[in-house]
């Protein structure tokens, strides 16, 4: 693939099979390059697992600019598609998780993960908070020449008030309402 559209494309396509898409999860360039050479047909980052690898807790510590030079570093050496866990969008509105994500892709991710509870307080945001930066994402994704895949993540499982049920209850809620936004794919995490 010659161009990050085409990867986006790509990346896009893989997503519309009847097989499972399976992405392993790199976190420096090293780990990135072993999952290709091994035949996986995209890549993704963990959170955790990038973040931890340069000093940092999983969350937003670390400065956007350090985080895009270490995306950027792996998308070089990349020749398929690569996907980004953004944790919570590295915003506090809408508009500066949208700037963050376009700093993102500009540093060539062509898919993002983005999640719905804060790191600091291991609180879901509100539903409608979480509704809006999606809304943002979208908009932003129709703006690019990139036609970058939002994965919509959503960690009811954990920290949804209530018993197992409940939690189980809130995670479908909230998937169902960002595939309805327009996110591409959406996950619960536990």
């Amino acid at each position: 693939m010659s161009t990050q559209s085409d990867k986006a494309e790509e990346f896009r396509r893989l997503h519309d099979r009847r097989e499972v898409l399976v992405l392993p999860n790199a976190w420096d360039v090293p780990s990135a390059r072993v999952f290709e050479d091994e035949g996986f047909p995209a890549v993704a980052t963990s959170s955790a697992g990038m973040l931890v690898s340069l000093g940092y807790p999983d969350g937003e510590e670390i400065l956007l600019k350090e985080f895009d030079a270490a995306v950027r570093r792996i998308s070089r050496v990349l020749s398929v598609p690569l996907n980004v866990d953004v944790v919570g969008g590295f915003g506090d509105t809408p508009e500066g998780v949208a700037r963050s994500v376009r700093a993102v892709i500009g540093a060539g991710a062509v898919g993002i993960n983005i999640e719905d509870f804060v790191h600091a307080s291991k609180k879901l945001l509100p539903l409608e908070k979480q509704k809006t930066r999606l809304r943002a994402l979208i908009r932003l994704r129709e703006s690019l020449k990139v036609p970058f895949v939002i994965n919509a993540r959503t960690d009811a499982l954990r920290y949804a008030p209530g018993d197992d049920d409940a939690k189980m209850k809130e995670a479908i809620a909230r998937a169902e309402a960002y595939r309805d936004l327009g996110a591409d794919c959406v996950y619960p995490w536990d």
